[in-house]
């Protein structure tokens, strides 16, 4: 697992009420009051390149990957549930992962996080 991946997730997540760096099945992850919203996925295990599994809806997940099925995949086991793969490539856009991120976090956290989030971000 690159360092400079978990750096920058890291950076992504440390914005985000609540958001906890952990680790699931064996992978860092982050979770907002026990529920991960980000998985990273281990490349000589679940895809060939580094990849970030993500809290989606099966709606989004379908849409991004007809929209760039070599970006974007349907991980195993969360998948099915809505979870967007993003293959991390040279080409990734680091800023439409942050997007994502920010979106799997809000289908995870609480009302109240959101709403502390949404407000400092109208503030800004």
């Amino acid at each position: 697992m690159s360092d400079d991946i978990l750096s920058r997730l890291t950076t992504i997540c440390a914005r985000l009420p609540e958001a906890q760096e952990s680790t699931t099945v064996h992978h860092p992850s982050f979770k907002v009051r026990g529920k991960a919203f980000v998985m990273l996925a281990d490349p000589n295990k679940w895809s060939e390149v580094e990849s970030l599994w993500i809290k989606s809806t099966p709606g989004e997940q379908q849409a991004l990957i007809q929209s760039d099925p070599e970006q974007y995949f349907k991980p195993p086991y969360v998948g099915p549930s809505g979870w967007i793969g993003v293959r991390l490539t040279k080409e990734c856009d680091w800023d439409e992962v942050a997007e994502l991120v920010t979106e799997g976090w809000r289908l995870a956290a609480p009302k109240r996080a959101i709403k502390a989030f949404d407000e400092a971000a109208a503030e800004d």
